[in-house]
């Protein structure tokens, strides 16, 4: 049975139980993937949407836990990654 992970008061506490604790005797199961926004946005773009399109994107934002714009910004960065498709 793996040991539940701690609660911490800081980011410092955190900070240093990630350096000092073996990980592998943890259980991970209830965590989450965090995606943190490093690149400076330099950037601006003006997209015109249908505003049911617009609710929608901003209700499955909300559901996500994240602004409306990244939520678009990031279904753009996915789109790109996908695999080419073999027909053209």
């Amino acid at each position: 049975m793996k040991k539940p992970i701690p609660t911490f008061e800081t980011d410092k506490e955190a900070e240093d139980f990630v350096d000092t604790a073996d990980l592998s005797a943890y259980d991970l199961a209830g965590g989450e993937v965090v995606r943190f926004e490093l690149k400076r946005k330099d950037k601006a773009v003006t997209l015109r949407l249908p505003g049911e399109l617009l609710d929608a994107v901003r209700a499955r934002a909300e559901r996500a836990g994240m602004p409306y714009q990244r939520f678009i910004r990031m279904a753009v960065e996915r789109a790109l990654q996908e695999p080419k498709s073999s027909s053209g």
